[in-house]
């Protein structure tokens, strides 16, 4: 290390002499050129007691002229990554120079024109402008050469401040191997234009002729304003290219200055869905979480986890963490630790099934709010095992939502599932009883218990989008179970604000469903995703249909024939109408599932479908 930094030193100071050396020539030569320029080229016009004059204060000009030049930072500066301000530093050191210089040469009493002064300067920055771009200009033929015989060729849709960001970031560098071809820009005023030397071929109705025209390799989407429907739209054209696709994140980060090649990201599918995000004031709707002991069951998943790391950034008075997988509570307590080191955090390993360890929680605690997130929720593993699902799913949520009514909580909020309505599989109708169990608590207790629910999410543990990722990476094939399996999607953070919400709304008894849009066709996934990663659907990875998997069905619904919809301040979040239940034969039955699921009785289903008549289990209509 040593070693190398005594190599680095040697060179900037090697640099550094030959700029001065350089710079005191430069101040000889501009001098006497600028008696040469003012004698109209011919020598012998000029008159000598002028050379005289520039004879006798060439030594002491050009010491000055250093010591200013170094005073500007003129041999401070990097000069490959030079621009406007060194433009303007070495501009001002060159005039301030020759005024100077005419000072001292008239407080001699010297003679001299009274047009050099121009002159010179003129030279002096010519000179030393030459000097230090030179370089940058030399470099830059040299790197657009070998890009034009092995680079990636490369088009960027919009012709806006990003695009002009990355052109600049690209032509400068020393290890971008880029050619930027083409510009598409949907502004007719910027066509047959030209930004950093590259010309604005037309509007995106041009994308697929002109990759083709250009040979182009990679797409860069740079419009940071661009709504989620516009980017679907660009994508789904540039996708016809066979083009890598790569898109900048967003607008901020243009503002902050932040916009560069490596802000440049593959398009996602959530880039795909159709839809904006849903969009929530969590600053106004986590004002009850503050100074408040929040639980959060199962916080180490990934909805969990993103609930506490929501709730941690709005000063809780507690936040208590519960999960039965301790690696998962670790990793969240690690990082909520490093990022809010003033957090009061208290993580517990803990089964939401054992009666005894929830009740000593809730007893020592107090937690005032409880997001209920644990459950299992993969549904060909518990149509394997079904008791498991009713142990962990039903009667789990039952034991901690009669902890949490026994001691005092003040809102009890149960994350439940789009696969709860009209189920064909057991994690569905399981996620069904608990929203029964939700809403009969909140008739019996002072608690306000509500229920949120959603489709799939995005990102989250055995969703279907990072199996599509490592069957790509793997070469394939891609499984897909149906050609017309249909779903809806959202990302993790909308889920988190919907359930964030829910909690605010909340009065007691309700089923929160968010308006989530078009479905989405998960075979128009796969192929999406295929073409994203630079591949061919088909040619280049395969798609194979497995067939529907126990308890699947072609696509979900998230709102039970039998419930109304009534509207929140939120027009993308509706509510439920809570069901009639008869309380008494309800919890008759669900003691008689509790006993039949610990004797792991294998007609579980039977008794499901007792409690919940509209699963079905064989998935007829």
């Amino acid at each position: 290390m040593s070693k190398k930094f005594h190599i680095l030193e040697h060179k900037l100071v090697t640099r550094r002499i030959f700029l001065i050396a350089y710079d005191a020539l430069a101040v000889a030569a501009s001098a006497f050129l600028a008696l040469f320029l003012r004698a109209n080229l011919v020598f012998s016009d000029i008159n000598p007691e002028f050379l005289v004059t520039i004879k006798n204060t060439v030594l002491i000009t050009m010491g000055i002229t250093i010591a200013v030049f170094w005073f500007f930072r003129l041999y401070h500066s990097l000069w490959e990554f030079a621009s406007v301000n060194e433009m303007q530093n070495l501009v001002v050191a060159c005039s301030v120079m020759t005024v100077i210089q005419y000072v001292m040469i008239r407080l001699l009493k010297m003679p001299i024109p009274r047009s050099y002064p121009l002159f010179y300067a003129f030279l002096e920055i010519a000179f030393t402008f030459a000097s230090r771009f030179a370089y940058r200009f030399f470099r830059g033929l040299k790197h657009k050469a070998q890009n034009k015989k092995n680079g990636t060729n490369v088009m960027i849709v919009g012709a806006g401040e990003a695009a002009n960001a990355i052109i600049k970031e690209i032509q400068s560098s020393n290890f971008s191997h880029m050619v930027i071809k083409c510009l598409i820009d949907d502004d007719p005023n910027k066509w047959g234009r030209f930004v950093q030397g590259v010309k604005v071929v037309g509007d995106r109705n041009k994308i697929i002729e002109s990759a083709n025209f250009y040979s182009i390799d990679e797409i860069f989407i740079a419009i940071p304003t661009a709504s989620r429907a516009t980017i679907r739209e660009l994508t789904q054209i540039c996708q016809e290219t066979g083009c890598k696709l790569s898109t900048l994140p967003g607008y901020y980060q243009l503002v902050n200055g932040e916009v560069s090649v490596s802000k440049l990201r593959s398009v996602d599918v959530e880039d795909l869905l159709g839809r904006e995000p849903v969009r929530v004031d969590i600053d106004s709707i986590l004002g009850y979480v503050k100074g408040k002991v929040i639980m959060v069951t199962g916080g180490g998943g990934s909805i969990g986890s993103e609930l506490c790391r929501q709730i941690a950034t709005h000063s809780p008075k507690q936040l208590i963490i519960v999960d039965i997988y301790e690696n998962n509570a670790y990793d969240i307590q690690q990082e909520l630790k490093i990022k809010y080191p003033a957090l009061n955090l208290v993580v517990l390993v803990a089964s939401v099934r054992n009666t005894n360890r929830m009740n000593y929680i809730f007893e020592t605690y107090h937690p005032e709010i409880v997001y209920h997130a644990a459950a299992h929720k993969h549904v060909p593993l518990m149509e394997d095992s079904p008791n498991e699902a009713i142990k962990n799913n039903v009667l789990g949520t039952w034991k901690t939502a009669d902890a949490a009514a026994k001691y005092g909580v003040k809102k009890f909020v149960m994350i439940s599932t789009d696969k709860a309505v009209n189920p064909t599989n057991i994690m569905g109708a399981s996620k069904r009883i608990c929203e029964m169990i939700v809403q009969t608590y909140n008739k019996k207790t002072d608690t306000e218990f509500v229920a949120v629910r959603f489709g799939n999410v995005l990102g989250s543990n055995g969703s279907v989008i990072p199996l599509f990722k490592k069957q790509i990476l793997a070469g394939g094939p891609v499984t897909v179970t149906h050609p017309d399996i249909i779903r809806y999607f959202m990302t993790i953070p909308e889920a988190v604000s919907l359930v964030l919400q829910a909690g605010a709304y909340a009065k007691g008894g309700e089923i929160f469903v968010l308006d989530m849009g078009e479905p989405v066709k998960i075979l128009d996934l796969a192929k999406n995703l295929i073409r994203l990663s630079g591949y061919k659907v088909d040619e280049d990875i395969k798609i194979e249909f497995t067939g529907l998997r126990p308890g699947e069905k072609l696509y979900e619904e998230l709102l039970m024939d039998e419930e109304g919809l009534t509207d929140t301040a939120n027009k993308l979040i509706h509510i439920g109408k809570p069901l009639k239940i008869d309380e008494e034969t309800f919890f008759e039955k669900l003691e008689k599932l509790s006993q039949a699921a610990k004797n792991e009785s294998p007609n579980i289903r039977e008794l499901v479908k007792e409690i919940v008549p509209t699963y079905n289990p064989n998935g007829e209509k």
